[in-house]
């Protein structure tokens, strides 16, 4: 539940938007839907195919058109972008952001609650999935997809070994150590300074929460005592030379995933469909398996990404894109498509149950149960109760402490501390209140 405060500073921000729109004369979408002629809407997605799923709604529906544009900033500088150009009121009428950063769009008034346009949207989505985007009853997105953190290892690797998949983390350092005595030029993974949503899953599952607040006052606990355990654990695991510290998606670590340097990844359900861009010559020789634990027998696991799509406060059709993304994110059709073309595991209830999660991505060809074992796995995943509304500050501050603690050696441990100042100090610029 999002403090009053956010919602206030929300509804100020979004008048502020609303005013500079109307001074400025600006038109955020192509069509005009007034004049009888189609309401064009812009939409604003980096999945891959996306084009073949807008192609096929827009065949359909010729009064309601989407133009997709896919953009060269990352995920984090999207989420400035947006909030630059909702001063000027110049946002595309549909945009695409990762769950942690959605509280940032809200607190600055760049999107809207979507159930003025839509009231039984929200039935279509689990608890865990709505965590994501509503708050205080208002739904500021709709989901896309659910990405539980999972274990990837080289089946072959552990084979040849006589290694089973690990079942908790002292299982995974032994698994870590066994592999690089017996080849040094072998590590079971990577820890990356580069990936702050990857560390809060798995701080997630350790049981931490970052951010939570009640009334008009925020508690913000980054280093709180789990994830000083599993800073403290991945930095034993370095220390040991056992595991490497190269970031994902580097050209480095691509290259160690597809050449058999790296033989396990902690990610998330998504990953299949990136391997192929990371590791192409390992197709069918990748097995995934429900996260180590910390205690054995416990099965909670965390999230690594996962975006929603919202409709910002310039689109002049808002009901119209609410009735797009009702479509692209819960009708049968569309989540198809997307489950073969993007490889998504389904946020909607409805999507889980599809026949085309019966096959496993071309990818897991190995591993055919691969989309029921996610479904059994989604229900353990843990979140925080909230992302903060200056979430991106605190990923901008993981990437630079992290990093540099990596680069000289020094606490990661220590790096929390710093990355919890920031955090802080952050939190108390923009106006709200930080529990001491």
């Amino acid at each position: 539940m999002t403090p009053r405060s956010l919602r206030r500073l929300a509804a100020a921000a979004t008048a502020t938007a609303a005013t500079a729109a109307l001074l400025a004369g600006c038109a955020t979408t192509g069509g005009t839907g007034s004049d009888g002629g189609p309401v064009t809407l812009e939409f604003v997605s980096w999945d891959p195919n996306m084009e073949t799923i807008v192609d096929t709604w827009n065949e359909a529906n010729p009064d309601i058109q989407v133009e997709l544009t896919k953009p060269s900033e990352s995920a984090d500088e999207l989420v400035t972008k947006f909030i630059t150009q909702a001063q000027a009121g110049a946002n595309p009428d549909i945009v695409k952001v990762e769950y942690q950063s959605l509280p940032a769009l809200i607190a600055n008034g760049v999107v809207v609650d979507l159930n003025e346009y839509d009231s039984d949207l929200a039935g279509k989505f689990d608890d865990a999935s709505l965590a994501q985007v509503q708050f205080e009853g208002a739904l500021y997105g709709v989901p896309q997809d659910f990405a539980p953190l999972v274990f990837f290892y080289r089946q072959d690797v552990f084979d040849s070994l006589g290694l089973s998949a690990p079942t908790t983390w002292d299982e995974y350092a032994a698994a870590a150590r066994t592999i690089h005595a017996a080849n040094p030029a072998q590590y079971l993974g990577t820890f990356s300074a580069g990936d702050p949503g990857w560390f809060a899953g798995l701080a997630q599952q350790a049981g931490a929460n970052w951010w939570s607040a009640a009334d008009d006052t925020w508690t913000v606990a980054i280093n709180d005592a789990a994830s000083k355990k599993v800073a403290d654990y991945w930095q034993g695991l370095i220390g040991e030379g056992v595991i490497k510290s190269d970031p994902f998606w580097s050209t480095q670590w691509s290259a160690e995933m597809n050449d058999g340097t790296l033989v396990g990844w902690v990610s998330a359900a998504w990953a299949p469909a990136q391997f192929p861009n990371i590791a192409p010559d390992t197709a069918g020789l990748w097995t995934a398996a429900a996260l180590p634990a910390w205690t054995a027998g416990d099965d909670a696991t965390g999230i690594w990404g996962g975006s929603a799509m919202a409709v910002t406060s310039d689109s002049k059709h808002p009901a119209e894109a609410t009735k797009f993304l009702d479509w692209l994110n819960t009708s049968d059709e569309a989540l198809a498509l997307q489950i073969s073309t993007i490889n998504v595991y389904p946020a909607a209830t409805s999507g889980r149950s599809l026949p085309e999660l019966d096959a496993p991505p071309a990818f897991m060809s190995n591993q055919p149960d691969y989309y029921a074992f996610i479904g059994q796995v989604a229900p353990t995943a843990k979140s925080f109760d909230i992302w903060g509304p200056n979430a991106t500050v605190t990923f901008g501050a993981y990437r630079d402490d992290f990093g540099t603690a990596l680069q000289n050696g020094t606490s990661l441990s220590d790096a929390l501390d710093a990355i919890q100042a920031t955090s802080v100090e952050d939190l108390e610029k923009l106006g709200f209140t930080v529990a001491q």
